[in-house]
């Protein structure tokens, strides 16, 4: 009887004091948790981009590569700058929406505060792949000497001109000069016009420039409509300040499926930069005309 009390208190003991260890073990817990809240630990891969620089992946090509929108200002007013549609055929213009985000991280104060600028450098990045074998920043050291060796870069992934592929007289077969080319299976059957089409649909920029090459001017677009008095503005604001000459059609042969021209279908102003070559970025010409467009839209 004597050991059976013993064990009983022996029991009491050690389960008074499993409870007060349990409760102890509890509050610290909850105090911890309350006082520091959880923060996952953020670690920075090798090689990853360490800037600032704010950037959107807009969507996919056809190869799956990433097409990038890069931002810069905080203004409402939202201007687009588009290169790179023509992938490693028009290698410059990619180049020279490069050489812009350079500008306008060295230079943010030639953003004028009421304004935003979106830089599309590379809206085909499977035919700059295949010329320079890179979507990021490049150099005309990357690219073949023969031009020739830069047509096949005209083409996304499924082998698409993809500015015959947007919705104003879109034809299942295009032209290039005196080349037919692909226009798709339908407007906007590729990855790549309809992740632009949805983030313009999304962003509502005041104003679109793409830039192409080669003809060297300054072009209005249209779908069948008169060109939109901000596009005429655009056009003449670009092309004074940077000496390329003022077209307001483009009637060198017939487009279909025109990617400014659906803007203008859409009621977004919308103008083309051609490029004089398809080797010089004609920077300086270029930056006076941004630099005139961005002012044209401050307060």
């Amino acid at each position: 009887m004597k050991k059976l009390l013993i064990g009983l208190i022996a029991v009491v003991i050690l389960g008074v004091a499993a409870y007060f260890l349990f409760s102890y073990f509890t509050s610290s817990l909850v105090e911890t948790t309350e006082d520091t809240p959880f923060a996952p630990e953020v670690t920075q891969q090798e090689g990853e981009d360490q800037t600032n620089e704010p950037r959107t992946v807009i969507g996919s090509s056809a190869e799956g590569r990433e097409i990038v929108a890069h931002h810069y200002g905080s203004g409402d007013t939202r201007l687009l700058f588009v290169g790179g549609i023509h992938g490693g055929y028009s290698w410059n213009t990619s180049l020279v929406a490069y050489e812009l985000m350079e500008h306008l991280e060295q230079n943010p104060s030639v953003i004028p505060q009421n304004v935003s600028v979106t830089v599309i450098p590379v809206l085909n990045p499977d035919g700059l792949f295949e010329v320079v074998g890179t979507t990021e920043r490049f150099t005309r050291a990357d690219v073949p000497s023969s031009e020739a060796a830069t047509v096949p870069g005209r083409y996304n992934g499924n082998g698409v001109d993809l500015n015959r592929n947007f919705d104003c007289d879109w034809q299942s077969t295009g032209v290039w000069q005196n080349t037919e080319v692909d226009g798709g299976s339908a407007a906007f059957s590729e990855p790549e016009s309809r992740a632009v089409r949805d983030f313009i649909a999304a962003e509502d920029p005041a104003a679109v420039v793409i830039w192409y090459s080669a003809a060297g001017g300054v072009f209005a677009s249209n779908c069948h409509n008169d060109i939109l008095p901000e596009t005429r503005d655009a056009m003449n604001t670009f092309a004074q300040a940077s000496g390329y000459k003022a077209f307001e059609n483009y009637n060198f042969y017939e487009i279909t499926g025109d990617m400014a021209n659906w803007l203008a279908k859409e009621r977004v102003p919308a103008i083309s930069v051609l490029l004089t070559t398809h080797t010089d970025t004609e920077w300086s010409k270029n930056r006076a005309g941004v630099e005139a467009l961005l002012q044209s839209y401050a307060n």
